[in-house]
């Protein structure tokens, strides 16, 4: 038996790899699906997260996991130039 498809018919679907980011010069694996986000955030986030997941409607529910799936990936070095970006703006305002 031959491992062509048939005429009309559909490939299986391979696996696709996970999505993968930089996070201090390592390449690692990006949560992908509502279980493995869930359970790569931290338990203080859970509910916020469970929260925008079950609210999003269609239109949403795009850009609601792409924004979790990238909390679910702590990057220190984004985190910490974030911070003093806003701090600078703080001080440019003089709020600090």
């Amino acid at each position: 038996m031959s491992d062509a498809p048939r005429p009309g018919s559909r490939p299986r679907p391979r696996p696709e790899e996970p999505p993968r980011t930089l996070v201090g010069g390592v390449e690692v694996d990006v949560p992908n699906s509502i279980p493995a986000i869930r359970a790569a955030l931290p338990a203080t986030r859970r509910t916020e997260f469970d929260k925008a997941i079950n609210g999003a409607g269609v239109d949403e529910i795009h850009a609601v996991m792409r924004h979790w799936m990238l909390e679910a990936v702590p990057d220190p070095e984004a985190d910490a130039i974030l911070a003093r970006l806003a701090h600078d703006e703080a001080e440019r305002r003089g709020s600090v």
